[in-house]
């Protein structure tokens, strides 16, 4: 008992611990958010926004940058998805949601992947950036390397899971734009909508259960996807995207005091954006090339009619001097052969 006791004391003393380690951050929350925005999951183009480029504390989503970066890079050849990840002492002390990873332990990159998507484990996050990149800071450098390539102009990154920083760091910034930008780099990306749109998975040989954070993959239909977050300073965020009758669209709201309030406007901007959609434009064929052609006289006009005229008398012509040179030629090959008879005669 007294060893139960005095455990329960040192979680506590570290769990206060960690929550002091944090370092104190503005309040970007706001009722009933802060900031959204509606775009065409295809073109881009935006269909409504609220405040789209307030700044914002992204918190989770920002591990769709993270799936993004390992995508691309299983996509290049680079990576493969049955490799092995090992569990760093660093992966296995991060706090929020996790799957608890132990440093005894590896995973492959899939598996790892699904527990990213699904559960949003900060731990998960942790050892695969540190698998990929060899250090969490230099993953984030591939992080802020490929929001510069997106024009993710507002977005900086300082982690990789979203958590509030620690004492002496910056938080993730982002903008509900610059979400959307991300969102619909990664709906490129079959296999990254495969795994925001799994609900539920077993995890460490069916041991733990992952279950999505994403109830709009239940509540509305055609979502399949892709990611929330939450940090108290931020508040709820999502960026969701639907897909119906072939066409997609992405919802960001970001900075919402109320998770069922941000799930509301998430839903309402998805069904707006279906009923508003942009027309798609057909492709416009090539133009043909230019053919000078005869202009053709009206029939049975006199010019055509002269024109006829002059063609049968040129034939007329042309067939009177082929028959001129045939008869010039045997009359000629006549002569010719009267006069060798001759000179035969003579000498015989």
């Amino acid at each position: 008992m007294k060893k139960t006791f005095l455990c329960l004391i040192l979680s506590a003393c570290s769990a206060y611990s960690v929550t002091a380690a944090r370092a104190k951050i503005p309040y970007r929350v706001n009722h009933p958010y802060t900031s959204t925005i509606l775009i065409d999951g295809d073109s881009g183009a935006v269909i409504h926004e609220e405040n789209a480029d307030k700044k914002i504390y992204p918190a989770s989503v920002i591990k769709l940058m993270d799936l993004l970066i390992i995508l691309e890079q299983v996509e290049a050849g680079m990576l493969k998805m049955t490799e092995w990840v090992h569990v760093t002492p660093e992966a296995a002390r991060i706090g929020g949601s996790q799957v608890w990873l132990d440093v005894r332990e590896s995973f492959q990159l899939e598996e790892m992947l699904y527990a990213l998507s699904i559960k949003s484990a900060n731990d998960v996050a942790t050892a695969l950036a540190i698998h990929v990149a060899g250090t969490v800071d230099g993953f984030v450098k591939l992080m802020n390397q490929r929001a510069a390539e997106l024009g993710m102009t507002a977005t900086e990154f300082h982690s990789v899971h979203g958590l509030p920083p620690d004492v002496g760091r910056k938080p993730d910034i982002s903008t509900a734009r610059d979400l959307a930008l991300l969102s619909l780099e990664i709906v490129k990306h079959p296999k990254a909508i495969h795994f925001t749109s799994t609900k539920e998975k077993w995890f460490r040989d069916n041991k733990f259960q992952l279950l999505t954070h994403n109830k709009l993959l239940y509540e509305f239909p055609g979502c399949d996807g892709l990611k929330t977050g939450y940090i108290t300073a931020g508040g709820f965020s999502i960026s969701a995207s639907a897909v119906r009758d072939g066409r997609r669209v992405i919802a960001v709201v970001a900075g919402c005091k109320d998770k069922r309030a941000r799930n509301a406007k998430a839903k309402e901007l998805l069904a707006y954006g279906f009923m508003n959609l942009p027309e798609i434009k057909p492709l416009e064929p090539e133009p043909a090339p230019i053919v000078q052609e005869e202009e053709i006289e009206p029939e049975g006009s006199f010019l055509q009619s002269i024109k006829k005229l002059l063609l049968l008398v040129g034939k007329l012509v042309l067939g009177l001097i082929a028959v001129a040179i045939f008869a010039a030629m045997l009359f000629l090959l006549h002569y010719a052969y009267r006069q060798n008879r001759d000179k035969w005669k003579y000498k015989f």
